[in-house]
């Protein structure tokens, strides 16, 4: 069926897949049985799975998966090295202009795809000496810049954590020096979409992902999260690398420290997960677009059929009649 509304493609615009939803929603398994069925490869929008040995703690497809399917997006950079928006664009792009067969772009970082599909437009300007400024302020009293940054952006400082002192302080420098939010100048500079999206989000009752979050983060450490952590710090990771604001990465050091227990890590990553996901949904409630479905053993057979269809041509489907 054609979702009420949404005009045939143009034909000219390459078909791209897109799979989000929450963090521990589901989205990478059912990407998986999406991709084998097709066949298709897979390109993690994932701020933090680019990073080398940053594995587990972000969910990162381990090498049976990527044996199964073909993963881009993944191990791109050293945990030292900066990796911006606009350079995942710029590789995600080639990969989907390069790759041989159809390839589903899947994660739920916001900004990632939120810039694959519409662009990030004009680079806003940058001025060293205030970065500096705003570095110096916050070394002096930590958390001043987030703080700073909720008083004349809430929407960023919504979606940003207070650790994460390059994009708060990248957001802050963009208002200061342009009076306009981050969030503006991008909404601004928005270009056409270079492809003709099909948008999946998968959705669980706020109980239901809750649970889902909690057993996961139980997962990994017994995967070996700690372990992963302690090798990273011995390997000379420190604190101030971006990759260490994912999820959970700080929290461990921390036990390893012996600061806290593994237990208060735990929980600690529980409710940083849960406000991780609030998040998420400032940056869902932006792409109107989304088809959001509640996922279920058969939802991947049931959507085949319907994504096939759109690969090869057809209007934009209406999945939620399925």
């Amino acid at each position: 069926m054609v979702r009420a509304g949404a005009p045939v493609s143009a034909v000219h615009k390459p078909r791209l897949v897109c799979i989000t939803g929450h963090t521990a929603s589901g989205k990478s398994s059912l990407a998986m049985q999406l991709a084998e069925a097709l066949p298709g490869a897979i390109l993690s929008v994932d701020s933090m799975q680019v990073y080398r040995g940053f594995d587990i703690g972000t969910a990162k497809a381990t090498s049976a998966e990527r044996a199964r399917v073909r993963h881009f997006g993944l191990d791109l950079c050293e945990p030292g090295d900066r990796f911006s928006a606009g350079a995942f664009v710029d590789y995600a792009r080639e990969v989907i202009a390069s790759h041989d067969g159809p390839v589903l772009a899947v994660g739920g970082t916001g900004l990632y795809l939120r810039a694959l599909l519409h662009g990030l437009g004009p680079e806003a300007p940058a001025d060293d000496a205030l970065r500096a400024e705003l570095r110096a302020a916050e070394d002096g009293a930590p958390g001043k810049m987030h703080r700073r940054l909720a008083a004349v952006d809430p929407d960023a400082a919504a979606r940003l954590h207070p650790n994460d002192q390059v994009r708060c302080e990248r957001a802050l420098e963009v208002f200061l020096l342009t009076g306009e939010t981050i969030s503006a100048w991008h909404a601004r500079h928005d270009t056409e979409s270079p492809f003709e999206p099909l948008m999946i989000g998968l959705r669980h009752p706020r109980d239901e992902l809750r649970r889902r979050i909690g057993t996961r983060i139980h997962a990994m450490f017994a995967a070996g999260w700690v372990e992963e952590v302690r090798g990273l710090v011995a390997g000379g990771v420190t604190e101030d690398m971006t990759p260490m604001v994912a999820l959970g990465y700080r929290d461990i050091a921390a036990h390893l420290r012996g600061e806290v227990t593994e237990e208060e890590a735990i929980e600690r990553i529980e409710r940083a997960s849960h406000r991780f996901a609030k998040r998420q949904t400032t940056w869902f409630n932006r792409e109107p677009s989304i088809q959001w479905l509640d996922p279920a053993p058969d939802l991947a057979e049931r959507l085949l059929p319907a994504v096939r269809s759109f690969l090869s041509g057809g209007a934009t489907p209406d999945l939620e009649a399925l």
